[in-house]
């Protein structure tokens, strides 16, 4: 058998011409192939994360799609969050906090024993800052969950030229939420789209704190730059839910 995954649009790229050619290579190839879009919060990733997912396995045999059962989320992405250092801007910081982990984390993310990694902030303008400190404003505010607009940022703020598109450009990674925005490989460029909670921090995501997004246990080091780090992460399908569709798949094996 074998996993295969991709994104919602490698459906319908070239009209679907290149969705056809894949299915035919692998039929071709023999195996029978099936395919659905999952989301990865629906397998206890703190994160909204739509994937096409294809599972084929060799003609002959008797194995099928599983069906997967949504877990229910009983933590929150601040949770996830939970137990590593307030930094700043540009500051690294990998000593733990002092105090007892949160549920969520000592199940699937760390040890009392993980030396913690990663954990460093990149460098952020005075000016990034203070939208960052905003968007935070009105996502908090009340428990509104406004998203910023930058056309509604102050005057002084607004220096891009296109003011029309990408209003959202600046997006707070939600803490009262339990799970998040997708975690994309542009984190690398920049940290605009993940934006810290905490409006004491008022920065991007760290390393840690986009790996644990996408279930990265805390023992997992990045090899490469702090860009190369990010550019992984975002390209990762969630370790936690290739467990849960190994698992699966294990059963129909074990089941023979």
């Amino acid at each position: 058998m074998f996993v295969f995954e991709n994104v919602p649009g490698l459906l319908s790229m070239d009209n679907g011409q290149h969705w056809e050619a894949i299915q035919n290579m692998l039929r071709n190839a023999g195996y029978n192939i099936d395919f659905k879009e999952l989301n990865a919060l629906d397998f206890g990733v703190p994160q909204e994360r739509k994937r096409i997912f294809i599972i084929g396995w060799r003609k002959g045999t008797h194995h099928y799609y599983p069906a997967f059962q949504p877990i229910k989320a009983n933590w929150t992405v601040a949770d996830v969050l939970a137990g590593l250092p307030s930094i700043q801007a540009g500051e690294e910081n990998n000593k733990y906090r002092p105090g007892r982990m949160k549920k969520y984390i000592a199940e699937y993310l760390r040890t009392t024993d993980d030396v913690l990694t990663w954990h460093v902030a990149r460098p952020h303008t005075a000016q990034d800052r203070e939208i960052y400190q905003l968007a935070i404003h009105e996502w908090m505010d009340g428990g509104k969950h406004r998203r910023l607009q930058y056309q509604n940022l102050p005057a002084h703020l607004r220096t891009h030229k296109n003011q029309t598109d990408f209003s959202d450009r600046f997006k707070v990674v939600a803490p009262d939420m339990p799970y998040c925005h997708t975690i994309l490989a542009h984190l690398s460029k920049d940290g605009h789209y993940f934006i810290h909670p905490d409006i004491r921090q008022s920065r991007s995501l760290t390393v840690r704190e986009a790996a644990r997004l996408q279930t990265f246990p805390d023992s997992y080091f990045f090899e490469g730059s702090r860009t190369s780090a990010f550019r992984q992460i975002g390209n990762a399908v969630p370790p936690l839910m290739a467990q849960r569709i190994a698992e699966a798949l294990i059963e129909q094996w074990q089941a023979e």
